[in-house]
C-alpha cells in the first residue's frame, strides 16, 4: 500500500494520478491519494482504470468525514438556533 497526500486548491487532474501510479510501480499494488481539494471527473476515471493498480481517492469532504468518525482534530459542538415560528403567536403586532 502506498499513499500520497497533496494540498491543492483546484481539482486534481488525471496526470497526478498517473504519476502516483508510476511511483507505485513495483512497490505497491494499491494506493491512496488524499487531497485538500477535489478530483476532476477525468482523475476519478483514471483512478478506476481497469488493468491498472488500484488507487483510492480521498477528497477533502471524505477526509473531513473520516476525521469526524475517528474523532481526530475535531470538536463536537451543539448549536442552538431560535425557531422564529414558535414565537409568532406571542409577537406584539400592534407595533408593526
Amino acid at each position: 500500500m502506498a499513499f500520497q497526500c497533496k494540498r491543492y486548491s483546484s481539482p486534481v487532474s488525471p496526470s497526478y494520478i498517473r504519476d502516483f501510479r508510476g511511483a507505485m510501480q513495483g512497490r505497491a499494488d494499491r494506493g491512496i491519494f488524499l487531497t485538500t481539494s477535489t478530483f476532476s471527473v477525468e482523475a476519478r476515471r483514471e483512478a478506476g482504470r481497469e488493468r491498472a493498480s488500484r488507487v483510492e481517492l480521498v477528497d477533502i469532504d471524505a477526509l473531513i468525514e473520516l476525521l469526524k468518525e475517528l474523532q481526530i482534530g475535531v470538536i463536537t459542538q451543539t448549536i442552538y438556533v431560535v425557531d422564529q415560528t414558535f414565537f409568532v403567536e406571542y409577537r406584539d403586532t400592534s407595533k408593526t
